[in-house]
């Protein structure tokens, strides 16, 4: 009895031992299954945003400024205008139902009211001071259109009737096409000839050569304004997208056009009135923004190239 019990104990102490080597001897990862987790990458999401609170405190302080009506004037060029040599010289009239509005930068902010100027399809360029002179240097030959609007100091555009104007003009002698066209103040206009950009533009680095051909100023045109360049921290998000309208109509103004904005190529979303919108949710890193004006039937409308406007924008977190 006392031997059978020894023998009991010896067999135990030996499957202890054996199951001691089996364990310690096998590796980590016996009978599992490997897994690999891997993180995928952000989504951008754009919702339509209310209108950030500072841009609306702003507004308060402005008073009537943002129920003014200012009117502009292209005094120079003058229209179908032909200038000899590569320096057009930009003199803008403004009048109209002004309430304080004055194009003028304050030292403090950087920011104040400002006139758009737009050589051919390129991004604008701000008119701050509108007592000084802004010349378009190296412009390169051939027959160019500028526009200019008034804007507020955060780029929003001023729509009363007589704020935009347009004016073709042709250039002989021109430019060196290997250089960019600049204004007085070193501050880039358009690239001519995939020429590079040595000085960035004021408002962001998105200068790009156009494509564009001759406008009509009869047609329906839409003019990009908004978004453009390099957002930072609180600019950052929203974002506006803003633009002027010629001769159209959207459909939630009583019209039958629309504009259509596709950003990095998504999905196309559709804006049926005339006013500004403010897009949230922007990651960071480099977006495309194309605004495009549409007829009835769902068509791009042509006037020159310009109703199809893309810009890279640059998100800065």
């Amino acid at each position: 009895m006392r031997y059978g019990k020894l023998l009991a104990l010896s067999l135990m102490v030996t499957a202890s031992a054996l199951l001691f080597v089996s364990c310690a001897s096998a590796p980590d990862n016996a009978g599992t299954t490997a897994t690999s987790t891997v993180t995928p990458p952000p989504t951008q999401t754009l919702t339509v945003a209310p209108r950030p609170q500072k841009i609306v405190d702003m507004m308060t302080a402005r008073g009537e400024q943002d129920q003014a009506k200012p009117t502009l004037r292209i005094v120079s060029p003058g229209k179908d205008a032909t200038i000899a040599g590569a320096t057009v010289s930009v003199k803008l009239d403004l009048g109209g139902d002004l309430k304080g509005y004055l194009p003028h930068k304050d030292p403090a902010t950087g920011k104040g009211n400002h006139v758009h100027v737009i050589l051919d399809n390129q991004p604008y360029e701000a008119y701050y001071e509108l007592g000084q002179p802004f010349e378009l240097r190296n412009v390169v030959a051939g027959k160019h259109t500028l526009r200019v609007f008034p804007s507020r100091p955060w780029h929003e555009s001023f729509k009363n009737d007589g704020a935009f104007q347009l004016v073709a003009f042709t250039v002989k002698g021109g430019g060196d096409a290997s250089k960019p066209t600049t204004t007085n103040s070193g501050q880039t206009m358009a690239k001519n000839n995939s020429s590079p950009v040595t000085t960035p533009p004021r408002e962001g680095k998105d200068v790009a050569s156009s494509t564009a051909g001759e406008v009509d100023p009869t047609k329906p045109l839409l003019t990009y304004s908004r978004p453009k360049g390099e957002y930072k921290g609180e600019d950052s998000d929203p974002i506006m997208i803003d633009f002027w309208l010629s001769n159209a109509k959207l459909q939630g103004d009583g019209g039958e056009f629309r504009v259509r904005y596709i950003v990095d190529d998504n999905e196309p979303k559709f804006l049926d009135k005339w006013e500004p919108i403010w897009l949230s949710g922007w990651l960071a890193g480099k977006h495309t923004v194309r605004l495009e004006l549409l007829d009835k039937d769902g068509r791009p409308v042509e006037n020159g190239g310009y109703n199809t406007t893309s810009r890279e924008i640059t998100i800065v977190k």
